[in-house]
């Protein structure tokens, strides 16, 4: 299969995805999440490929959803219509990476912001370079945190509380000390150093690998990470609906220019 905004390699027993729009800091629209959602399907039924890096072309993981190409008349449009979207390539994509049967690895420099954030969070493992940083600024700007809700899961309920209302960023360094981060290394290592952790992993048998990966997830489910997800899904659409929301008449350009000015602090 060929792509158009992701790029596709494998390298021996590992498949490395990676979101290929530098020029827009790997903004994901409706293209790149339908593409990384299929290359992701290709990696998975491939049985060649044991293992799976997530990366992002360029100085950048990901910026986040694309607010420009959803426009400013995204928050005006039916609650179905919107609803539909976010399921789809938000939500559900989202919960497929985290449901992958083999190992996945989030390779990250630079950006990695709320819609961004999310899609990294739901990798096994997460290789971080020394530059990169991790933000949901969803919160400030009147919604209730991205479409899954994983922070208090990855990050603990007070530090995901703190994030969450502030908008500030986690350091690399501070994303290892608490867990998000598995490793971080100098930028230009970051891609040998993934692809290490990754062929390390690979060596173990894929069956063991994929029975791991399911006991591992079904603790948390047994906690009620799936169900707390879902609920958090719905509430964050209703939070679209809003006076709080509406009254603030935010059009596309100006939720992108305030997204750019949250990233820069």
């Amino acid at each position: 299969m060929s792509f158009d905004m992701i790029s596709y390699e494998q390298i021996g027993a590992v498949a490395r995805v990676s979101q290929n729009r530098p020029e827009k800091r790997n903004a994901q629209n409706a293209q790149l999440l339908d593409e990384l959602d299929a290359a992701l399907e290709q990696a998975a039924g491939d049985d060649s490929v044991r293992v799976i890096i997530l990366g992002g072309k360029g100085p950048h993981f990901s910026a986040g959803h694309d607010v420009r190409e959803l426009g400013d008349g995204y928050m005006t449009q039916p609650t179905e219509q919107r609803y539909a979207y976010e399921e789809r390539r938000y939500y559900s994509y989202a919960l497929k990476i985290w449901d992958i049967p083999k190992p996945t690895i989030a390779q990250v420099q630079g950006a990695c912001v709320a819609g961004g954030f999310m899609v990294a969070a739901m990798c096994d493992l997460l290789v971080a370079s020394e530059d990169a940083y991790f933000s949901d600024h969803v919160v400030p700007m009147g919604s209730v945190g991205v479409e899954v809700l994983f922070h208090p899961w990855v990050l603990g309920h007070r530090l995901a509380k703190e994030i969450l209302y502030t908008g500030r960023r986690i350091t690399a360094v501070e994303a290892r000390e608490v867990g998000l981060a598995t490793r971080v290394v100098p930028r230009d290592e970051l891609e040998s150093e993934a692809l290490k952790l990754a062929n390390d992993i690979a060596k173990s048998p894929p069956f063991a690998l994929k029975m791991t990966k399911k006991s591992l997830n079904r603790t948390l489910d047994i906690q009620g990470f799936r169900a707390a997800l879902d609920a958090h899904f719905d509430t964050h659409q209703l939070a679209h609906t809003s006076a709080e929301t509406r009254a603030r008449g935010v059009g596309a350009e100006q939720r992108l220019e305030k997204l750019k000015a949250a990233a820069r602090t």
